[in-house]
């Protein structure tokens, strides 16, 4: 790999523990041995940027110089992989429209709480949280409701890309005509989402290993998670999951991608069986009376 002095330099193994190990308490992400030629190859780039000679000097200035927070963010940005559409895992969709949010309506209503609150974890460029808000948008009985979805990323990238919300034909791969015709407009090439749905998710950045601020979300209702926890070690997964718990109301849902599991992570959830699909959910505490 060639870099600004024009001498060739790699990563050598102890290089590559010591940005492994970085990467790891930032964020949670564990890279393997295996992963080694991906990291040197990846953050070659940052080096070229910042117009340095070595892998050496680019961890010290990871660790020491004033700017670090802002080049994790950067890491962050180019090691993170943020392939997502609309309507994405459909069977998992019908769910939380058809089983999870009757059930939330029924038990909230009867509580006079007509609020509902929604994260998205590892939202990307954003498809996730507004699929969700389109979903909600058509169900009459949330009329009058106060809903807020979160979307919420460590990349900052996509997050500005969601912020923006104009979106390729990729995006639209599992998006039926009804909803790309009501809440999108053709904009610089792609479509839009509309204000409407736009007013429903707050998108903002963070790091699900900054537990002070997970606090400061708020209780949820609901947390989509899906596809991210699968870049972490079982420690790390650990405390995700927890963290999770922790903000989701009794009774709270917890979404993960099709092929995440906390078998062996968490006994903490419950495993739901719906119709359509199976859904961790956070048990209801027990209070006197045997009432949940």
């Amino acid at each position: 790999m060639t870099f600004p002095n024009g001498a060739e330099q790699f990563m050598s193994d102890e290089e590559f523990r010591l940005f492994r190990d970085t990467i790891y308490s930032h964020c949670g992400i564990y890279f393997d041995e295996e992963a080694k030629y991906l990291l040197e190859k990846r953050l070659a780039r940052r080096l070229t940027a910042l117009n340095l000679a070595s892998f050496r000097d680019y961890y010290h200035f990871l660790k020491y110089n004033r700017k670090r927070d802002q080049e994790l963010m950067d890491v962050m940005d180019i090691l993170t992989t943020n392939e997502t559409y609309f309507f994405r895992e459909s069977f998992q969709l019908k769910a939380f429209t058809d089983e999870i949010i009757p059930e939330l309506i029924r038990k909230k209503s009867g509580r006079n709480n007509h609020t509902l609150r929604i994260w998205s974890a590892g939202c990307s460029t954003g498809e996730e949280p507004f699929t969700i808000a389109m979903l909600l948008r058509d169900i009459e009985e949330l009329r009058g409701w106060k809903i807020e979805i979160i979307g919420t990323d460590i990349s900052q990238r996509v997050l500005q890309h969601a912020r923006r919300g104009v979106y390729g034909k990729s995006s639209f791969r599992a998006t039926d005509e009804y909803y790309l015709k009501r809440f999108f407009q053709e904009q610089d090439g792609g479509h839009r989402i509309n204000d409407e749905i736009r007013g429903l998710v707050t998108i903002s950045h963070l790091n699900l290993f900054d537990t002070h601020r997970m606090i400061m979300l708020g209780k949820m209702d609901l947390i989509f998670c899906r596809n991210v926890i699968i870049y972490f070690d079982l420690a790390a997964k650990k405390r995700v999951v927890e963290s999770f718990h922790n903000t989701l109301c009794d009774g709270g849902f917890l979404l993960l991608g099709h092929s995440e599991s906390l078998m062996n992570i968490t006994t903490l959830f419950a495993l739901r069986h719906f119709k359509n699909d199976m859904i961790y959910q956070k048990p209801e505490r027990a209070v006197p009376g045997g009432q949940p």
